[in-house]
């Protein structure tokens, strides 16, 4: 339970809607809206449909007018959270949460290949961030769907969303990453994010890598420094203009 919750509704999914919102509700680039009907009309086909019907929903629905990147922000975003709403309510059981969920990550994938074409900046002099979430969390749509927003801004992305500690360490010590973002999903688990920034600090190849914490968890910059890291993003945007400055600052020094 608390893992399928801290996934739908605590992730930071609700902030990457935020930083791509104006206060009209509608996205900076003027796509059609989506409305409550087609999330709720994704949401049924991410339970019982199969690949093919999802993405043949979210064709319909761009069809319309409306980006890419507004389907991944308004469409599976909400789509997820209303399955976890559905759940705690028993409108629907585990199973069915659990295949939907897993529908809509088939979607970002099968998009992913798009999504990047328009990519913000060339690959040549890419920067490199590993993007993970505290051991044994596995809250990962929302950080597959942070790496996607990395990678369309021009930034090589590592890591795997469920790796343990081990997995972590050996990737840091392996391969150079200019910047690793650690997503926080829960108040227990700030208890291990010191011990954790300094194991990947001490193993990193980078013996200069910047660390960002993220998430849906409020940190002060106090509380920051006391963690060990260099900065905090409070949603996808802000974490890629951070992580930008980490790595731009640690070039220069």
């Amino acid at each position: 339970m608390e893992w399928l919750v801290n996934t739908i509704e605590a992730e930071i999914i609700p902030r990457l809607m935020a930083a791509h919102r104006d206060d009209s509700g509608r996205s900076p680039s003027g796509s059609a809206v989506i409305t409550d009907e087609d999330i709720a009309g994704f949401a049924a086909i991410s339970m019982h449909g199969d690949a093919a019907a999802c993405l043949a929903f979210i064709e319909g629905v761009r069809g319309r007018g409306t980006s890419l990147e507004n389907v991944y922000l308004r469409l599976i975003a909400p789509a997820a959270r209303r399955l976890g709403t559905m759940w705690i309510e028993d409108t629907c059981d585990f199973t069915e949460v659990t295949v939907g969920l897993w529908r809509m990550q088939q979607a970002m994938y099968d998009l992913s290949p798009e999504f990047h074409t328009d990519r913000e900046t060339p690959a040549l002099g890419q920067r490199r961030i590993m993007l993970c979430t505290i051991p044994g969390s596995q809250h990962t749509l929302g950080i597959l769907m942070v790496a996607e927003f990395f990678r369309r801004s021009g930034w090589c992305v590592g890591g795997e969303p469920a790796a343990t500690r081990e997995d972590l360490v050996r990737n840091a010590s392996q391969q150079w990453f200019d910047v690793i973002g650690i997503s926080i999903g829960s108040e227990p688990q700030l208890a291990f994010v010191k011990e954790i920034v300094s194991a990947l600090r001490d193993a990193s190849q980078n013996k200069s890598v910047r660390i960002m914490l993220g998430g849906p968890v409020s940190i002060s910059a106090d509380a920051v420094r006391s963690y060990g890291a260099d900065a905090v993003a409070g949603d996808a945007q802000h974490a890629i203009q951070i992580a930008e400055q980490l790595a731009t600052a640690k070039r220069a020094s």
